[in-house]
């Protein structure tokens, strides 16, 4: 394969300059995780893999903290060609609701689980992003999410009511916090450091690694620790780039994928233990909410997911049967 992509002018910034690069193809990751995040660590790992592993054929080059783009952007530019992968997760449940399932409160217990839901219904979910032009070429994650906040400690659903809190972009999850009684606001990753800061909205839900990342324990005061969502990422690619490449170059960056994903989540479990002891050393009181009392007001949720989604009831029955024993 002979094809060379044009760099964004910032990346003679850095130094690279278009005649200096030896691989044939350069592939452009583009990631919203700023320096430090679970994303970053995640995006860099692949782009290593692959860069080891291809020799001259490929090499992938990363942009993170939103440098190609938000979430939305990107994957509007990966359709354009104008970026060759993307990072995204939560924003995914508005490419198709088949990925909303991810947004179910509590339905994924722990990683072995997420994996046997991968082996078992990763079908469905590649079906449904080719039906809307991408391709997953493998899974990294977000992790499990919880909500910090100026305005109380969260130990129950109710001590949301009326608290402005940003959501990602994606119909399930505004649901599920106005089941809750929250006011959520979807808003990019970038702009919430400020929206915090500013007073425009009281708090945010995110995994350790991207609330410390971010440095939200900054403009924040409480950290609850809810658990409520377990989210994936997707190393995306467009349908049509993935399967204009050959089989060789598909088949590594595949392999170079699983190989990241099981770094991602021996990471992100180290992450989980150490970046709560920066939040906690900021300042931020935290507590531990009732999941039990979470649990039970989301069964909402559920049943309009069951009754909204084409095959939405059986994905539910589907998963939690996999999650048994977990």
């Amino acid at each position: 394969m002979k094809k060379t992509l044009t760099l964004l002018a910032a990346t003679t910034a850095l130094g690279i300059a278009g005649s200096a690069i030896a691989a044939d193809t350069v592939l452009k990751f583009g990631h919203v995780g700023a320096p430090g995040s679970l994303f970053e660590a995640s995006v860099d790992n692949f782009a290593a893999c692959v860069n080891d592993s291809m020799g001259d054929a490929v090499e992938v080059q990363t942009f993170g903290s939103s440098q190609l783009g938000k979430d939305k952007e990107l994957l509007q530019k990966l359709k354009l060609g104008q970026v060759d992968f993307s990072l995204p997760s939560s924003v995914m449940s508005s490419v198709d609701d088949a990925f909303g399932i991810f947004e179910m409160p509590y339905i994924i217990k722990d990683r072995d689980h997420m994996r046997r839901v991968q082996a078992e219904m990763m079908d469905t979910f590649q079906a449904a992003a080719n039906a809307n032009g991408y391709h997953i070429v493998g899974l990294a994650e977000n992790g499990f999410r919880n909500i910090t906040n100026n305005v109380r400690p969260i130990n129950v659903p109710s001590d949301l009511d009326g608290i402005k809190l940003r959501t990602p972009n994606g119909v399930w999850r505004l649901k599920m916090f106005q089941e809750y009684g929250a006011n959520p606001t979807p808003m990019a990753f970038s702009d919430v450091f400020t929206a915090l800061q500013t007073g425009v909205i009281d708090g945010q839900e995110n995994p350790y690694a991207q609330i410390a990342s971010a440095k939200f324990q900054e403009v924040q005061k409480y950290l609850s620790v809810t658990g409520h969502v377990y989210t994936p990422a997707y190393i995306l690619m467009s349908k049509k780039s993935f399967d204009g490449m050959e089989a060789d170059v598909q088949a590594g960056l595949i392999d170079c994928a699983n190989q990241t994903q099981d770094f991602t989540y021996e990471k992100a479990a180290e992450l989980e233990a150490s970046l709560l002891k920066v939040i906690e050393d900021a300042g931020v009181a935290v507590n531990t909410a009732d999941k039990q009392a979470f649990i039970e007001a989301s069964a909402g949720i559920y049943e309009q997911f069951g009754s909204e989604v084409e095959g939405g009831q059986d994905m539910i029955d589907t998963v939690l049967g996999l999650g048994e024993g977990s």
